[in-house]
């Protein structure tokens, strides 16, 4: 019989339960391409999670302290996650690309006190461990695949993990509102911010499910998001954990294998961001493509140019939906309102505007910026250690998101471009995402990203317009045929004076395009540049 004091809102403590109701029921598999899968019951996980609660607690971790997750989706992590709500310690989930400076501010803004990592991001680690003078502990997840040994200097965490016995570790966190997470946003356009995630978090996102996901018990989802980013969490992770419903992940997002995973495992849903479904829809066309088990297709930024092709070709339907780690939430259902619009507010719950730089409310069909507000309870962003900042982006009791949208005679709402991203050119204001969905129609193109540089008129404000392009693997590049195809699409000012080929678009944990570290990349030559001039 389960404890009665324990709540099934924090999700230590549903784990606590479900392992004394059904401890053999498969929740998560992580699969591994050919080097195969790991799978992961309630049982498990209720077993792991304490094991490395009690190292946490052994290497002086106490409540309220903070520790790093630097990983891939691994099932460490999920016993990681579980094992700091025990006992309340807080993780910090670590996009496992992270290193050097970027890896140094997310360990000592966040105050890590111990990092649990895999080997293959131990390297990076090292880089910087020894300017961050607050880490104690540090644990090395071992990954069979990967043939790479462990330094005797430090703890090993499977060790930890295949010991012969193991204690319970009384649950030690009954607040609903203790910190689980610290989850970094992006940093795009400056340093990452870290938001508190609550207890509570996760019972918002099993009445999302209710509301909006509405999976059944039959249903199996997919994931390969990295399990750092609160999508993953929020689509995939905690749903599949409050109903018993399978759930895999992969180490990575591959764009090619996605359908193969699908097929493989029976996965009725997947979910995507706007930049991994047009890398999905790149892909060359195969006879195949609409012969796979996937009925829906959760996504946050389908971009509308294919949104219905997407849906013929590869026989699914897209639940839009949009939302962020400081909060905002619209999402549109299956068969409702316009293509290209990201939905609308939860009725009852949520509430949206779009306003002016003066706060004032724009017309129908203009762009602004959009603000919204929780209709009960307290509209509130916690950013660690920066409370100007978390006052300032709830200025007025209203969640500043910095996306700029318009929304139509019915209430439906579209996204046009994030604030601060629009582009000046011979007085055009040029939203780089409009060019983007131009080229990313040319068939040699996998990837594409547009953002500025200082105009070589010296105009003041103004940019000259780059498209970076990432090509198929194996293929080049045409850059007349680019270009002939922004000709016939696109007004002058709009076309790129530049192409800049290379072989990889840096991204986000989003799978956004990070313009910053491109520029960083033209400027050095670390690609081949195509001047408009030469093919105009």
């Amino acid at each position: 019989m389960a404890k009665a004091h324990l709540n099934p809102v924090i999700a230590s403590h549903l784990v606590e339960i479900k392992a004394e109701e059904v401890p053999d029921t498969q929740i998560y598999v992580f699969e591994r391409g050919e080097h195969g899968e790991d799978i992961v019951t309630y049982k498990d996980l209720h077993e792991k999670a304490n094991r490395i609660a009690r190292l946490l607690l052994d290497s002086g971790i106490k409540t309220g302290d903070t520790f790093g997750v630097f990983m891939r989706n691994y099932p460490e992590f999920v016993y990681s996650l579980m094992a700091g709500t025990t006992i309340g310690a807080i993780m910090v989930p670590i996009d496992p690309r992270s290193r050097g400076d970027r890896l140094k501010y997310l360990l000592t803004n966040s105050g890590a006190k111990a990092v649990i990592v895999s080997i293959e991001c131990l390297e990076q680690l090292e880089e910087v461990v020894q300017d961050v003078p607050g880490l104690k502990f540090i644990t090395v997840a071992y990954q069979r695949d990967l043939n790479m040994p462990v330094s005797p200097k430090y703890h090993v965490l499977n060790e930890t993990l295949e010991k012969d016995t193991w204690q319970t570790v009384d649950q030690m966190i009954m607040d609903v509102r203790h910190p689980m997470q610290i989850i970094y946003t992006s940093g795009t356009t400056g340093d990452p911010k870290g938001v508190a995630i609550r207890n509570n978090r996760t019972g918002l996102f099993n009445i999302l499910n209710m509301i909006v996901w509405k999976y059944k018990k039959d249903d199996i989802l997919y994931n390969g998001l990295s399990l750092t980013h609160g999508n993953a969490q929020a689509v995939t992770l905690f749903p599949a954990l409050a109903l018993g419903i399978k759930a895999v992940f992969s180490p990575r997002f591959t764009k090619s294998r996605i359908w193969d995973i699908c097929r493989k495992y029976g996965c009725t849903s997947f979910s995507s961001l706007g930049g991994m479904l047009a890398g999905i829809y790149n892909e060359p066309d195969k006879p195949d493509d609409g012969d796979n088990p996937v009925k829906v297709v959760i996504s946050a930024g389908t971009p509308q140019p294919i949104w219905e092709n997407f849906e013929k070709r590869f026989n699914v339907k897209i639940l839009e939906w949009y939302g962020s780690v400081e909060g905002g939430f619209a999402y549109k259902p299956i068969g409702q309102g316009p293509i290209g619009s990201f939905g609308k507010p939860v009725p009852g719950v949520m509430e949206f505007k779009v306003v002016d730089d003066e706060d004032r409310e724009v017309p129908v069909g203009q762009t602004g910026e959009l603000i919204c507000r929780m209709m009960k309870g307290e509209t509130k962003v916690d950013y660690l250690g920066k409370p100007d900042d978390s006052e300032k982006k709830t200025r007025g009791g209203w969640l500043r998101t910095g996306d700029m949208v318009h929304r139509d005679a019915q209430g439906w709402y579209f996204f046009d471009f994030r604030k601060g991203t629009e582009l000046r050119r011979a007085g055009d204001f040029i939203q780089p995402e409009y060019v983007e969905s131009v080229i990313g129609k040319h068939p040699g193109v996998s990837e594409v990203c547009v953002f500025g540089i200082p105009a070589a008129s010296g105009a003041p404000g103004e940019s000259d317009l780059v498209a970076a392009l990432e090509p198929f693997d194996g293929k080049t590049i045409d850059p007349a045929s680019v270009y002939e195809l922004c000709k016939s699409s696109l007004e002058k000012n709009f076309i790129p004076s530049y192409l800049f080929v290379v072989g990889h678009i840096p991204k986000t944990i989003t799978e956004k395009a990070i313009p910053r570290l491109l520029k960083e990349m033209f400027d050095k030559g670390e690609g081949t540049t195509h001047k408009y001039q030469d093919h105009a």
